[in-house]
């Protein structure tokens, strides 16, 4: 809709929508960044960014959304909001939709594999079957179902559907395995990772393709045996090797191991174009952790979806 430099709307400037924020202003996009918080919204005035106070599950705050060439929808689930995550990502989104001009230009919607079920450990692509069987998963494919089905957002959104982020500030595990605690998995299974730097630059990606498809899965394209990972890991920090125990059935991290699936970034990388820097877990590792255990000991945080 723009003649020169592109306006963006983002919902869930975070870990992967601030990232997304900065390549915008870099590149000189006028970037709106909505928040919940006055503190968060000051913030984002001092990066550059154009704040908007507003909350998607209050319709009242919503009202006058700006018109954009691309939004970014990539809200979180906030568990101290006490609020369902069907309220945020279903119904959140609903009214968005609701709200924003309809001459807004694309629609990208951060989604996530686990709407996939078990596959026994083979590979899954853009054509398996969804099966979610925990509550983001499902609330995800509610979400992406919405979009499908929407009559004016069907035809010009893009779901992408990530493995698990991790990258600097968030390693899965480290802080257990530093601390010799046992990981509460099986430790079999494939674990699907993207470093959130590929994440953005698949958001950007999307944003700029003249005609993408609606869905694409972003993986570093490597699944990683959870062994193997935890294992790596624990010499980079110099630790001793991991140890597990079982994890109780219904927790995340037992659903998290119940399923074992290999994730195709194939069409991501031949329709999109995307080349990720970190290809597989050891190159991304190796530019967090580095040599530094000083640098190492501020990655700490939990474990990730898969």
């Amino acid at each position: 809709m723009s003649t020169g430099h592109s306006r963006r709307l983002i919902f869930g400037c975070g870990y992967v929508g601030l990232r997304v924020a900065q390549r915008w202003r870099k590149q000189g996009d006028k970037v709106f960044a909505v928040t919940r918080s006055a503190d968060t919204a000051a913030q984002f005035t001092a990066d550059g960014l154009q704040p908007i106070l507003a909350d998607v599950t209050d319709e009242d705050s919503l009202v006058e959304l700006p018109a954009v060439d691309t939004v970014l929808f990539a809200v979180g689930y906030d568990r101290t909001a006490g609020k369902p995550i069907e309220d945020v990502y279903v119904a959140g989104l609903a009214k968005v939709l609701d709200h924003l001009p309809s001459h807004c230009g694309r629609l990208i919607y951060i989604s996530s594999t686990g709407v996939f079920g078990d596959a026994a450990g083979q590979v899954v692509d853009e054509q398996t079957p969804c099966d979610p069987q925990r509550s983001g998963g499902k609330a995800c494919l509610a979400a992406e179902e919405l979009l499908r089905s929407h009559p004016i957002w069907q035809a010009k959104h893009v779901s992408l559907r990530l493995a698990g982020i991790y990258g600097p500030g968030r390693i899965p595990r480290a802080k257990e395995i530093a601390a010799k605690i046992a990981i509460p998995t099986p430790g079999a299974g494939a674990l699907n990772l993207i470093h959130v730097d590929d994440a953005a630059e698949t958001v950007l990606l999307a944003a700029a393709h003249p005609e993408p498809q609606p869905l694409y899965i972003v993986s570093d394209g490597h699944p990683v045996e959870r062994t193997e990972y935890y294992a790596q890991i624990a010499r980079s920090l110099n630790a001793p090797d991991p140890v597990y125990e079982a994890a109780d059935p219904q927790s995340p991290a037992a659903q998290r191991a119940a399923s074992n699936r290999r994730m195709s970034n194939a069409l991501a990388v031949e329709h999109l174009g995307l080349k990720p820097q970190y290809p597989d877990y050891r190159t991304g590792l190796a530019a967090i952790l580095g040599d530094s255990e000083n640098g190492v000991r501020s990655q700490f945080r939990g474990e990730i979806g898969t």
